[in-house]
């Protein structure tokens, strides 16, 4: 699978994938390094195990930002670690894991990518085993990893994570960058807030790196944030009754079927959504 290493600061890395332009992360420490998120399968795991001994040989603490198979099927390839997330990541992947291998497999065959739906039904999904409910740290020796969670956005459980000396935030499917957000399962509503909460923890120098796509920085965050809460604010208006469908999709900032998935999820028989 073709992928590349981006430093984004001293000691900071990206390693970023074609496929699905997903974003990894390793950050290095004196004593320790920290990987974020595993990738989407237990072999593209073993891959990215591999890359990153080829950058440091000191022991590893895993981070999961949230439970979706591209960012957490690959676990078991780190084992045995610390492997960091919310509870309700660990809910998820009990919950929905053997029906999300099922699902993801199906669509590279469709996708005529049968290795890579192979390699999804092989994998062993992995469980965290160390839950983070509050915010929290963890040293790696010279230097901290902060990991915070801001409430529901694309999922109920997304994690963010910021090297203070190095000003990177590690944003997961917080922020999507090349695509719309990813609003299957997610929860529109409240988005803009956990958006604000991340903004927080950025200055204008720090980099964004988001679980898809190039990184970004904080005004990006704060223009997406903002398109996320106009799909919120017309999706009340065409609820009240005073805006039409064909409205919604023409002011939309978002294609039409992300902005489907969005009025879904606001709309839908899911209330927790809001």
């Amino acid at each position: 699978m073709s992928a590349r290493w981006i430093e984004v600061a001293d000691g900071v890395h990206v390693r970023r994938h074609e496929e699905l332009d997903l974003s990894l992360g390793l950050v290095v420490g004196d004593d320790a390094c920290l990987v974020v998120d595993t990738g989407g399968d237990e072999a593209q795991g073993a891959e990215w195990a591999a890359a990153v001994r080829a950058v440091t040989p000191l022991p590893w603490t895993v981070v999961l930002t949230h439970a979706h198979f591209d960012h957490a099927f690959g676990t078991q390839a780190f084992l045995p670690c610390p492997v960091l997330a919310h509870p309700n990541c660990v809910d998820e992947l009990v919950v929905e894991g053997a029906e999300d291998k099922d699902k993801w497999a199906a669509h590279y065959d469709a996708q005529n990518q049968p290795e890579i739906a192979a390699n999804i039904r092989a994998t062993r999904i992995a469980l965290p085993n160390t839950l983070v409910s509050e915010r929290t740290a963890v040293d790696l020796g010279g230097r901290t990893v902060e990991i915070a969670q801001f409430g529901r956005g694309h999922t109920d459980h997304d994690l963010v994570l910021r090297v203070p000396d190095a000003d990177v935030v590690f944003a997961g499917d917080l922020v999507e960058n090349g695509a719309p957000p990813a609003f299957e399962g997610s929860f529109p509503a409240s988005w803009p807030t956990a958006l604000a909460g991340l903004l927080d923890l950025t200055g204008p120098d720090t980099v964004v790196v988001p679980g898809h796509g190039e990184p970004v920085d904080a005004a990006f965050v704060a223009a997406q944030r903002a398109e996320i809460a106009a799909v919120v604010e017309l999706t009340r208006a065409l609820t009240a009754g005073s805006v039409t469908l064909e409205d919604v999709f023409r002011d939309s900032p978002f294609p039409a079927e992300a902005t489907r998935r969005a009025i879904g999820r606001l709309t839908g028989r899911n209330r927790s959504a809001r």
